[in-house]
């Protein structure tokens, strides 16, 4: 049993983030922001090295307070209607090494006061990657199929994202495998329940479901020419 990296002080942090999502109030909390966020969250990236070292060693687990596997806490607000500067999750993406950023093959971890998962694959992969899985699919269905419906895999994760409405340029409609064909995301998702983040077993947890994506995350990986 590994130990618990985050506490109800962090939800409660998240909470309040929540309710006074503004510059003089992050500010004035900011010390609690590093107590309380901040040094647990590179505490548990600092110990998912190890695992990752030994199941996919071409995944990073970068503790750093910026460029790291811990996203930013600061919110782009240059072409989104809300303006909140800041957010109010931990997003944690362990990525591949030859990713440039979030779109990149990945595991994640995902942590807010009432929604709690991980996920593991490419969330809005750009074009020449997106092309690439959809191929690797259309081309090796039954290896495919195999993956997503290995029992312990399709008992743990759910398929997750953006599809098309109708089947993408240059692949048939009638395809088998058309509805993963039509998706713009290849990600699958665990969730937890929101009070399993305080447990001392989470991070062990978190290993085990990262480890169960690994025949997913390979596939992908394959089909772009990465190692995995």
């Amino acid at each position: 049993m590994s130990e618990a990296y985050f506490s109800s002080a962090t939800i409660t942090f998240l909470r309040d983030l929540a309710r006074n999502n503004e510059r003089d109030w992050f500010a004035a909390n900011k010390p609690r922001y590093d107590r309380e966020v901040l040094e647990p969250a590179l505490a548990f990236i600092t110990a998912m090295q190890a695992p990752l070292a030994e199941y996919a060693p071409m995944f990073q687990a970068l503790p750093k307070r910026a460029g790291g596997s811990l996203m930013r806490v600061y919110r782009d607000t240059r072409f989104s209607r809300n303006k909140s500067p800041y957010k109010t999750n931990i997003g944690i993406q362990f990525r591949h090494k030859g990713g440039k950023d979030v779109h990149a093959p990945g595991f994640y971890l995902h942590i807010e006061p009432d929604s709690v998962f991980v996920g593991c694959g490419a969330w809005h992969p750009a074009a020449p990657m997106l092309a690439a899985i959809r191929t690797a699919i259309a081309e090796r269905t039954d290896e495919w199929r195999s993956i997503v419906t290995e029992p312990t895999f399709a008992a743990t994760f759910e398929l997750a994202g953006e599809s098309l409405k109708r089947a993408p340029r240059g692949f048939d409609a009638e395809h088998p495998a058309i509805v993963d064909l039509r998706r713009k995301d290849f990600i699958a998702v665990a969730d937890f329940a929101p009070t399993d983040v305080i447990g001392s077993d989470f991070f062990d947890q978190v290993v085990e479901r990262f480890r169960c994506g690994q025949s997913f995350m390979r596939f992908l990986c394959e089909a772009n020419d990465l190692h995995y």
